[in-house]
């Protein structure tokens, strides 16, 4: 008796099954901060442009502790506008990033965490 074999491609289509597991739930916790020294480059220009954010977005310039009643000191131009935009926009405002710096935290349930960080200095540095 010789058995005859059939072509994998004249075979019927099996249908595909889908897993329906649940997720794996490993425990891992991570948190990312990332954080950016600034450097002003023209006073000038982020105090005006710091001007028009608080006139814009009074509730976030208030956090920062200014006041309609006080002038904008330099500093809290510069948080606003940190606080605002990105690094990109803020170096069209006369600033620039001196240094950037990503905290990572890790851990799992059963470990203690680890801290990793990774600093980036600008080429000016």
């Amino acid at each position: 008796m010789h058995r005859r074999l059939t072509h994998p491609s004249l075979l019927p289509a099996v249908p595909v099954q889908e897993a329906l597991r649940r997720p794996l739930d490993l425990g891992v916790h991570v948190q990312r901060i990332q954080i950016d020294d600034l450097v002003v480059t023209d006073h000038r220009r982020v105090l005006a442009h710091g001007r028009d954010a608080a006139r814009q977005d009074p509730e976030t310039a208030a956090l920062l502790g200014y006041r309609p009643s006080a002038p904008l000191t330099l500093q809290a131009a510069a948080a606003l506008l940190a606080a605002l935009h990105t690094p990109d926009e803020l170096a069209e405002m006369g600033m620039r990033t001196a240094r950037h710096l990503t905290r990572t935290t890790a851990a799992t349930q059963h470990r203690a965490s680890v801290v990793l960080e990774l600093a980036d200095a600008t080429e000016d540095d």
